[in-house]
């Protein structure tokens, strides 16, 4: 049964939100929910949530899941909000306590955050089926922008996360803390070996030479025309051009915020005893 899929396309981060419906049923999984932050002044706000929100309740939708593709590093996520606004489980993939490890050093977070993927209400393993409503999914492990990247089908339609971009964009970056470009390479070849017909739905979008923004493509558009990894651009030249490239790329700008926040699920750092709540900031001399 192929879904309903309505995109909710971000400005200020480039991400695209989904829900995703079973009309039948009026069952939804939300993916990939942005909060919206400040980082002049540590503000957050709920407006992009409240448009999922909104569309959610008009069409009468009941929550599943909350999927998560990956511990975002360029928004923050609105997973929490909506699983206290909506209910509904808050899932990601099996790997994310090595991406939890990792953060809990680079942080040097407490005793108090345990890396065991518990802050997350269910984790999935590579090829696991579930259920939104009568829709049938499955999640597929696809590393090497993180360790723990997932993608999520619905019948003919895969929602790649940041493993894949528009044709004319390219692939996602692999530099980041346990992100390995030939993992990449692989888990892209994994998406592009379904029938040319899939279609590929973007976690995220940066238009060049001012087109309009733009999340979905199809497998056979990928393969001939992605300027990263077309059919003909083997494995070798691939992981060259991703690690050169990387070597050029600055860090996001919401990195710090984001990864504080995304591995808890969509949770803030806990407030202190002055009721206040922190995001750390590491300090790095040249």
């Amino acid at each position: 049964m192929p879904p309903n899929i309505n995109p909710f396309f971000d400005s200020v981060t480039g991400t695209i939100s989904y829900v995703v419906y079973d009309e039948l049923t009026g069952s939804c999984a939300i993916i990939d929910p942005v909060l919206d932050y400040d980082p002049r002044s540590g503000r957050i706000r709920t407006t992009s949530a409240d448009k999922l929100t909104d569309f959610i309740q008009l069409q009468q939708l009941t929550v599943e899941w909350i999927l998560e593709t990956h511990a975002h590093a360029d928004h923050l996520s609105s997973a929490h909000f909506l699983k206290n606004r909506l209910g509904g489980k808050i899932a990601i993939g099996d790997n994310i306590p090595a991406v939890q490890e990792t953060f809990k050093k680079v942080f040097n977070l407490g005793n108090e955050f345990i890396p065991d993927g518990h802050h997350f209400d269910y984790l999935f393993a590579d090829e696991e089926i579930f259920n939104v409503g009568k829709l049938t999914a499955k999640a597929l492990f696809v590393p090497g922008h993180t360790p723990a990247d997932m993608a999520y089908q619905f019948d003919d339609a895969v929602f790649v996360g940041d493993t894949l971009f528009m044709p004319d964009v390219g692939t996602a970056r692999a530099d980041f803390p346990g992100g390995d470009a030939y993992n990449l390479y692989l888990s892209i070849r994994k998406i592009l070996s379904s029938p040319s017909e899939t279609r590929l739905f973007m976690c995220h979008d940066y238009p060049p030479n001012g087109r309009a923004p733009a999340w979905e493509s199809t497998v056979a558009e990928e393969r001939a025309h992605n300027i990263h990894v077309h059919d003909g651009i083997d494995e070798e030249v691939f992981i060259n051009m991703r690690n050169e490239r990387d070597a050029t790329l600055e860090a996001p700008v919401l990195l710090l915020p984001s990864i504080q926040t995304n591995i808890r699920a969509g949770e803030t750092p806990p407030q202190e005893d002055n009721g206040v709540s922190y995001f750390k900031i590491p300090i790095k001399m040249d």
